[in-house]
């Protein structure tokens, strides 16, 4: 008989598919978990691998930047714009755009309405919750939750907007006025 130690037995007993879809059934998110009183993080969010990331990382490394400045008046520019984007996704996955139009104003109030969301009780907002991204509206925790390794501490309202914006009335109530204050 080999006896294990109790993190062993942990491990050993520690059905990560149960657990994520006990977590997914909540419909809460990880907001519910806060709001219920968690005092431990779940395993399911524990990532095994960490990365050693000191505060003396390169600070060369930035965002890429796209600027939107003059890509309806200059070819030129707007095939750098598209350049610049596709070199973002591939090696960075994301960017920030400037230039674009959209008033400040409007993208704070953008933040203040997904808070506003993010902050209702639990009963409204799994109205909403979904994993069908077919969807033009959806809220859910990790898109990604039965595949990754480990899951994110972050919930998500995401909104499709090309190739048609959806309706006002399609959104959640707190979000319906931004930008048409």
């Amino acid at each position: 008989m080999v006896i294990k130690s109790s993190a062993e037995v942990q491990e050993s007993n520690y059905d990560k598919e149960s657990q994520l879809k006990a977590f997914d059934d909540t419909r809460t998110g990880v907001k519910g978990l806060i709001d219920n009183g968690i005092t431990k993080i779940p395993k399911i969010f524990v990532h095994d691998k960490r990365s050693d990331v000191s505060s003396d990382s390169d600070q060369s490394a930035a965002v890429p930047l796209i600027d939107f400045e003059g890509i309806d008046e200059d070819r030129s520019q707007r095939a750098k714009v598209v350049e610049g984007v596709r070199d973002a996704c591939a090696e960075w996955g994301f960017f920030q755009v400037v230039n674009h139009g959209i008033p400040v104003s409007v993208l704070e109030e953008m933040i203040r309405g997904v808070a506003r969301f993010h902050e209702q009780e639990s009963e409204v907002k799994k109205e909403w919750y979904s994993r069908d991204y077919t969807r033009k509206v959806l809220y859910n925790s990790n898109f990604d939750l039965y595949q990754a390794p480990a899951a994110n501490w972050r919930d998500t309202l995401s909104c499709v907007m090309a190739p048609r914006q959806p309706n006002p009335h399609d959104l959640p109530d707190v979000c319906r006025l931004v930008g048409n204050s």
